[in-house]
């Protein structure tokens, strides 16, 4: 991908979003795994245990930048960035992820690490999916995360509670990456690329089913689980 292009400057600002949306809930979990922490050691465990985290982001999100360039896996990662999309529309928070009770440093500092590492799991996904192979781009989504992990919790939920199109934007954003990764899979790009307007047609179509099916899918299942609560 060429530098400062159109699509460099769209998948950045793919990144940016998957991160505003994605990154919001492993800041909760940081402040919460400090909570009982004194006073005086409550931001120095946010901010090494957010070190550590970032570390291991890193790495995780350059392994499965490489991982994805091995045929077949960017289809499997573009039908998991699928379900990540459709599970970020779906209320099913029961707040289990946040019972988290540490009462000491190194306690909090290991929470912090293996929390992030594993609800960063989605936002390693959509970063490496967007940044489409393009390392500079990873590394500019991975610095884009740190303030937004470290500060960013309350402003993304206010966003979140006074927007809440940002949810659905997010989510299309994701799928629009996982339709993208699907169609730039090794093994079937000679179908999705070969000459003529029918593999132009099927190409927008894979994109378009994608959006649509996640926002319509998670419309269906939020409509169904009101429906069950209130009766």
């Amino acid at each position: 991908m060429e530098l400062f292009s159109t699509a460099w400057w769209s998948a950045l600002l793919a990144i940016v979003l998957i991160d505003l949306v994605l990154a919001g809930d492993n800041a909760i979990v940081i402040a919460l795994a400090a909570r009982k922490l004194p006073p005086a050691l409550q931001r120095k465990a946010i901010i090494w245990g957010t070190v550590g985290a970032i570390v291991v982001r890193t790495a995780m999100t350059l392994v499965v930048v490489w991982l994805l360039k091995i045929p077949g896996l960017m289809l499997v990662g573009g039908l998991g960035l699928l379900w990540i999309a459709y599970k970020l529309l779906v209320d099913t928070d029961d707040g289990a992820e946040h019972d988290l009770q540490v009462n000491s440093f190194w306690g909090a500092m290991k929470t912090i690490v293996v929390a992030d590492a594993l609800m960063g799991i989605d936002n390693v996904l959509g970063v490496a999916g967007a940044a489409q192979g393009a390392f500079d781009l990873v590394v500019l989504g991975l610095l884009i995360s740190i303030p937004i992990v470290v500060f960013g919790s309350t402003l993304v939920l206010k966003l979140v509670e006074r927007f809440p199109i940002v949810i659905k934007l997010g989510a299309a954003v994701l799928a629009y990456t996982a339709a993208m990764m699907v169609i730039n899979e090794q093994l079937l790009k000679t179908f999705f690329y070969s000459e003529g307007a029918t593999a132009t047609a099927i190409r927008w179509g894979v994109i378009v089913l994608a959006i649509v099916g996640v926002l319509a899918a998670g419309q269906f299942k939020n409509t169904r689980n009101k429906g069950v609560t209130t009766s």
